[in-house]
């Protein structure tokens, strides 16, 4: 492969540019209007405006990319994750002109972006499932009833869906009915499919992903697991590999039934198996992503290995550089996602101007981020501004790092996750690995604590800043006397 097509922005597009620039492969950037000036663009071999800002008519315009893609004669796409990235349509149509989607087949995006369907195939492999419906329910009163055997508390879920949309948790029979409509205009609203199911909710859960790979020769392995649990709105907002909390038995079962999925479907390239697991250490499938995760730099820093080049690799033809018995973790690593939101009012998205930008660095502290100091945050996007991960040797270092580095960051201008991502690491659920996906709901109830930490915080730097004052006004009063003396 000589020349890859990053059909995304922002801080993974520059993540592949990256891997690219460091094997000998030409890059070609797409980017809208609204990300004219983002650091990308100037990173990338060559970069072309793909339309205006709404990602419907950049980003997401097939018609548009195809066409840079064939005048620029790539040979290879890369969609990042996010826009395209799980498009069955888009796969398709980028193979059918000759040039390598990379990821895996079109039907395994499909199988694998149906919950049903992927629910359906994975059982052949016995993979442990969530109790609840193996078909789409479309009458409410069926629903009902369904949810009344299988016991409340129930969720219904989108089968199109993910990222929380067309979910909605029902604790009583008499609230399915109305939480059912609700669930099924989101879905249609958000996929164009109002198709939901019914599972039975886990309670308790810890949101446990494994990290897959499988290449065109029939090599599939696991590159250990990545626990995601703290979360606001069902979306991710601090992950870290290794999870505090499986054995290596555990562990095991868990990459042993990822890689079935990846099986199950004929899989090629990266993807991501999500399991729940509940309080008696019971995992479930949940689903798989067929794309690279916004947090594999943790795989990365665990692992020394560069999932990009991976997938390129994979897509090329060749074998998997690794087999499982090769693979191993050191140490322990976090990820923060820096968003654009205050924490402190319900994580709304609070986006401006850079006016200070000035991330940390460092041994062991990896910032991927697509901006620069004077830029502004759009409006069009996802509010992520970027990922500050860390690595420790073990985990009580990983976070200390965390907190390290979080102090070290320099940015104003917005507000920011920065503050939140400080809490999880100080609060000793967090710290002792006894939390679910709850976290935030249980005790992150009065979000004035970030106002009082930020108070503690400017107390302590304005007692520093007298107390230097003190030192220096004592030196220049005894500087003052000698001269004095003289």
């Amino acid at each position: 492969m000589k020349k890859i097509l990053i059909a995304n922005r922002g801080e993974i597009a520059r993540r592949i540019i990256r891997t690219c620039k460091r094997l000998q492969i030409q890059s070609v950037a797409v980017y809208s209007e609204a990300d004219s000036d983002a650091p990308f663009v100037f990173e990338a071999d060559e970069a072309y405006c793909v339309g205006p800002a709404p990602s419907s008519e950049s980003y997401l315009n097939q018609e548009k990319l195809l066409e840079i893609i064939r005048e620029t004669g790539c040979d290879g796409v890369h969609p990042g994750y996010g826009f395209l990235s799980e498009n069955a349509e888009f796969a398709e149509r980028v193979t059918e002109i000759g040039v390598k989607f990379i990821g895996p087949s079109p039907e395994a995006i499909r199988l694998m972006g149906s919950k049903l369907e992927a629910k359906a195939t994975v059982m052949n492999y016995n993979v442990p499932l969530v109790p609840g419906t193996e078909y789409a329910i479309s009458d409410p009163e069926e629903g009902r009833k369904i949810a009344d055997g299988i016991g409340y508390p129930v969720l219904i879920k989108a089968s199109a869906g993910g990222g929380g949309k067309g979910m909605r948790l029902v604790d009583a029979s008499e609230e399915f009915v109305e939480k059912m409509a609700l669930a099924q205009s989101e879905a249609r609203s958000s996929f164009g499919d109002d198709a939901v199911f019914i599972e039975k909710f886990v309670t308790s859960p810890r949101h446990i992903e494994i990290q897959v790979f499988a290449d065109q020769h029939g090599n599939v392995v696991h590159l250990f697991e990545r626990e995601c649990s703290i979360q606001r709105r069902h979306q991710k907002v601090v992950e870290e590999a290794p999870s505090s909390i499986l054995t290596e038995e555990l562990r095991q079962q868990m990459g042993q039934a990822a890689c079935d999925v990846a099986r199950a479907c004929n899989y090629e390239g990266a993807g991501t198996v999500e399991f729940l697991l509940d309080a008696n250490m019971e995992f479930y499938f949940l689903e798989m992503n067929t794309r690279l995760q916004v947090e594999h730099p943790v795989t990365e820093m665990i692992t020394g290995q560069d999932l990009v080049e991976w997938q390129i690799r994979v897509a090329d033809g060749k074998e998997l550089p690794l087999r499982q018995d090769e693979l191993q973790i050191n140490g322990h690593s976090i990820e923060l996602r820096l968003y654009a939101e205050d924490a402190a009012n319900n994580f709304l998205p609070n986006i401006g101007h850079l006016r200070r930008y000035r991330p940390p660095v460092g041994e062991n502290i990896r910032y991927d981020h697509g901006f620069a100091e004077g830029m502004d945050i759009p409006i069009y996007y996802d509010p992520m501004i970027g990922k500050l991960c860390v690595w420790g040797e073990t985990r009580g270092i990983a976070i200390e790092k965390m907190i390290e580095a979080i102090e070290d960051f320099q940015i104003s201008g917005v507000t920011t996750t920065l503050n939140f991502g400080k809490y999880v690491m100080k609060h000793p659920a967090f710290r002792s690995g006894n939390f679910d996906t709850n976290f935030v709901a249980t005790y992150f109830q009065d979000p004035s604590v970030l106002e009082e930490a930020q108070k503690e915080e400017e107390n302590a730097l304005s007692a520093a800043a007298d107390k230097i004052w003190e030192q220096l006004k004592k030196q220049e009063d005894s500087k003052a006397a000698t001269e004095k003396l003289i």
